[in-house]
């Protein structure tokens, strides 16, 4: 009996803007104006032309400067000139509930999801699910917990069919109807064992052997210690933007759409190996965002289900204070850091790489992974695999002695292009890692385990530096869409 062969993945490419030197098309534009404008300046005055040359070279120095990250210096000066108007004005500071400012003295979202607003529906089975607006947007999502199964003793061959479903599931996004993100938070904290006392004593009988009762007690006790608690939900978002032949809609007129398709979605995870998928109610998001700004209130929301809920509303479920430090992020009683990936793992991967990434760690109380995606339609998905082609051959071109990494970006972006052209879908995706500590010291120490995290996964991540209150927001299971937050456009910010 021969052993099964071992499947692998990737064939993931970054996005690319053509251009001259590595300038993308906005610095290339630059720069072929800027020599337009020496030579006719030439005819002029020599001196005037030699003026100009060095504003040209002043101006595309930043462009042409990148760190080992791939950040070019321009980026890296307009981040961090925003950073330092933003504390100037103190919007790095937060306060609500009665001493705050924030109306009627609750204690609202801060930062990107500060007017969000949560609506509650059923869908078609009768499940009560949260819907949550953004209205500067006009985005809503609707949120899936999943019981999702492990990998452990699980054979190969199934591991793979859960990997071919999820790679389906992906790809019918783009068909869907609205859909402009979908993201994937994988939450791990310690359990505290509210959960195993409540199932214990609900099933105790007062007439048990006093040896049933003292072992149970102790089981109890002891059990919960080192243990680990794992979360994972699915977001949605779908945009009530009018599109031909669909005016704009309201936020009761999405969750009567959105509350028809949720039973279809949910069917279609539990394939992937995602277990038991259901939508979230209200109040099982309000609580999961609240422990995550104050993770200290886990233990009392977990003791206050077993009581009939905690009656957690949204309006209440945002933090009391947060500061935001240039590479951290203060809120309540905890400190937390959040990193992006910057380049996925280059070459093949397994199935579990992201195992450790994903898994516990002693070094850090909470940590929360989430997989951004960004589903393309059909028609939109053939023009981006096209024009992939055509900026990694000119890419490619450019350099008069060959280079691996250009040759291999071409015959990726060809293969990328054919399988489109078969029917597999296209999906941009990114990663933000959130480790969420007690106290200052353990900064350091959750730093140190995200690095070797990482490099066990083979992802190159990066401290989100100026922009630490954004991503944790952006982390948690809200489906906000950067590019929709962004004052400088994305495709400005692509070009450069």
């Amino acid at each position: 009996m021969t052993a099964p062969e071992i499947r692998t993945y990737g064939n993931w490419r970054k996005p690319t803007s053509p251009g001259i030197l590595g300038l993308g098309m906005a610095g290339t534009l630059i720069l072929l104006g800027g020599m337009v404008t020496i030579i006719i300046s030439m005819m002029i005055s020599l001196m005037f032309a030699i003026f100009l040359t060095v504003m040209l070279a002043v101006v595309l120095a930043p462009l042409l400067y990148r760190d080992r990250q791939g950040r070019t210096g321009l980026q890296w000066l307009v981040a961090r000139g925003a950073w330092s108007r933003g504390k100037a004005k103190g919007q790095h500071l937060y306060r609500s509930g009665p001493l705050g400012r924030v109306p009627l003295g609750t204690c609202k979202l801060p930062g990107l999801a500060a007017g969000s607003k949560l609506y509650e529906a059923q869908d078609a089975y009768q499940r009560p699910f949260a819907l949550l607006t953004v209205p500067s947007t006009n985005d809503h999502t609707v949120v899936i917990e999943c019981d999702a199964d492990g990998g452990s003793l699980v054979d190969t061959e199934q591991v793979d069919t859960w990997v071919a479903y999820w790679g389906q599931w992906l790809a019918a996004l783009g068909n869907e109807p609205g859909i402009v993100a979908a993201s994937v938070t994988v939450e791990t904290a310690l359990d505290t064992g509210e959960r195993l006392r409540r199932e214990v004593f609900d099933h105790l009988r007062p007439d048990a052997p006093n040896l049933s009762k003292h072992v149970l007690n102790e089981v109890v006790e002891l059990y919960p210690v080192g243990s680990a608690r794992v979360s994972t939900r699915v977001a949605l978002t779908f945009s009530g933007a009018p599109r031909p032949g669909v005016p704009k809609r309201t936020p009761e007129e999405m969750a009567t759409e959105l509350g028809t398709r949720l039973p279809g979605l949910c069917a279609g995870l539990q394939m992937t190996g995602a277990g038991q998928a259901r939508p979230m109610s209200g109040t099982e998001l309000a609580e999961a965002v609240r422990v995550a700004y104050d993770p200290s209130v886990a233990a009392l929301i977990d003791q206050a289900r077993s009581e009939g809920g905690a009656g957690i509303t949204w309006d209440d479920a945002g933090p009391s204070a947060t500061q935001e430090a240039w590479d951290h992020y203060r809120h309540d009683g905890a400190l937390s850091v959040t990193w992006a990936m910057s380049d996925a793992p280059r070459g093949e991967v397994f199935s579990n790489v992201l195992a450790r990434l994903l898994g516990p760690h002693p070094d850090i109380d909470r940590k929360r992974v989430t997989l951004l995606y960004r589903p393309h339609d059909s028609s939109t998905a053939a023009n981006i695999v096209e024009r992939d082609v055509k900026d990694a051959m000119f890419k490619a071109k450019q350099a008069k002695v060959g280079n691996a990494r250009d040759s291999i970006a071409v015959r990726a972006a060809q293969q990328s292009a054919q399988e489109e052209a078969t029917g597999a879908g296209l999906v941009k995706f990114g990663m933000l890692v959130t480790a969420t500590v007690e106290d200052s010291d353990g900064l350091d120490l959750a730093a140190s385990a995200m690095d070797n995290l990482s490099a066990s996964a083979r992802i190159a991540i990066r401290r989100v530096y100026g922009s630490q209150a954004s991503a944790f927001a952006a982390a948690l299971p809200l489906g906000l869409v950067l590019p929709k937050h962004l004052k400088v456009p994305q495709t400005v910010r692509d070009a450069m």
